[in-house]
């Protein structure tokens, strides 16, 4: 990856950025950082590392959506807002065709 110059500019112009003469100043040099460390990244092996999602071990997983068994139905829908013959109400939301 060579990047011998990048224009800031166009990088900002494709963002939908406008900047001051003084921003491209300041981030041209960070720009060429940013990009020589993807360059040092690119260049490790990794052929032996599994691919993963987490860099750790992932705590508090969801449990099953079951019921519990113990609780009745009454129980079950004491919270509901609106119930009626055992069920849960909510409002109706399709109109008619």
């Amino acid at each position: 990856m060579s990047h011998s110059h990048i224009d800031v500019r166009y990088v900002a112009n494709l963002a939908r950025l406008e900047l001051t003469d003084e921003e491209v100043a300041t981030f041209q040099p960070q720009l060429e950082a940013i990009l020589s460390h993807v360059e040092a990244l690119s260049k490790l092996d990794v052929s032996g590392i599994e691919p993963t999602a987490h860099a750790g071990a992932v705590f508090g997983k969801m449990r099953d959506d079951t019921p519990h068994e113990s609780l009745s139905q009454a129980a079950m829908l004491q919270n509901a807002p609106d119930q009626a013959q055992g069920q849960i109400r909510v409002p109706k939301v399709v109109t008619d065709a």
